[in-house]
């Protein structure tokens, strides 16, 4: 289809390039483009070549078409959060030529109600966060709850998936905490006895380890019975062995980096994925948002319970790479040096870092 759009020398045709708000469509559909879509590939680099330069020049005396270009050029839609995105247009569409006022006052009403919700929700797991005082008696933790709701936000800003952005919210700050020990704070012996309490799934076992180890298995505890009594409650299933098994996956994971680092052992790439897509912790995301959702079935379930599905698999992994190509240097400078795979490729292949980022994109 996009062929139609080029001539024989790979440039737009004259209708096309005449067309500005064409361009604009077309740059913008060129970011949905996979991998070997060389026809995309070849309309992203031209439209953002020609917007581009339709933004230097004199022609461009449409201050609204300007600052949708420059808005695009810095961004696309395919990579923005949908919600977040909503009061720009908001205010794009209001200084419009052919605007429709019902239309327009009808967005301000749902992204107002929105917003309410949002600030209750805000003000409910701020209230959870405070009474954890994890934050206070751990001082080593990032402390990220606002970003951690807004990440949510972005993955589900419905009004109807309240209880998954408060359940998603709060297993996020308890994955950074738990992150952080393994990762900055604990010793290699209290890894090892973190890990066990974790496997063995009692609070019991807690009572050998360190108070602020003891505080956060604690606040974890609690945290995935409360929402398997919730989903039982609502639905008569019995959740609770799927969420132990996410974060029994997510620690043994983490304890493999620790002995790796303390060893001084680089493992191979293949090594580093293989354990590095539990260690991501997207599966325990993923298994929280599957168990909590409302057409959750006792079928489902069984077949959630025989192993993970390759999609979240999947999907995991594109979470690993993506969260080491983005913060392997943050997390070096901030003491986290368990190795990623930045690292695991540099030392396997005998390259530069930014050899190792190209080569991996």
């Amino acid at each position: 289809m996009f062929r139609n759009f080029f001539d024989e020398n790979g440039d737009c045709k004259p209708k096309i390039s005449l067309n500005i708000n064409g361009m604009l469509s077309l740059y913008e559909a060129s970011y949905f483009a996979k991998e070997g879509e060389e026809m995309l590939e070849m309309a992203r680099h031209y439209t953002t070549k020609h917007l581009t330069k339709y933004l230097e020049s004199c022609e461009n005396n449409d201050p609204r078409m300007k600052e949708h270009i420059s808005h695009a050029l810095d961004l696309p839609l395919n990579w923005r959060m949908e919600r977040l995105h909503t009061r720009w247009f908001i205010d794009q569409y209001k200084i419009g030529e052919q605007i429709r006022h019902a239309l327009w006052e009808l967005a301000v009403l749902d992204f107002n109600l929105n917003q309410n919700l949002y600030k209750e929700e805000l003000k409910q797991v701020s209230r959870w966060w405070t009474c954890l005082r994890l934050h206070e008696n751990l001082p080593f933790i990032r402390d990220r709850l606002v970003e951690n709701y807004l990440s949510c936000v972005g993955g589900a800003f419905e009004p109807e998936h309240y209880n998954y952005r408060i359940a998603q919210t709060q297993v996020n700050c308890l994955l950074t905490t738990v992150d952080d020990i393994y990762d900055v704070y604990g010793s290699l012996n209290e890894l090892e006895a973190f890990t066990k309490a974790i496997e063995q799934w009692d609070i019991a076992a807690t009572e050998v380890l360190p108070e602020y180890m003891q505080l956060c298995l604690s606040a974890l505890f609690n945290n995935v019975e409360n929402h398997s009594n919730s989903v039982f409650e609502r639905k008569g299933l019995n959740v609770s062995p799927i969420l132990r098994r996410a974060w029994k996956d997510f620690c043994t994971a983490s304890l493999v980096e620790a002995r790796r680092y303390h060893e001084g052992y680089v493992p191979t790439l293949e090594e580093y994925l293989d354990n590095g897509w539990f260690s991501v912790a997207a599966h325990v995301i993923i298994s929280y948002a599957y168990c909590i959702n409302d057409d959750v079935t006792e079928k489902n379930l069984e077949q959630f319970s025989s192993g993970y599905p390759d999609i979240v698999r999947y999907s995991s992994l594109i979470c690993r790479l993506y969260n080491d190509l983005a913060t392997s240097n943050d997390e070096l400078k901030r003491g986290d040096t368990k190795g990623s795979m930045i690292q695991c490729y540099m030392h396997q292949k005998k390259v530069t870092e930014s050899v190792a980022r190209q080569e991996r994109i």
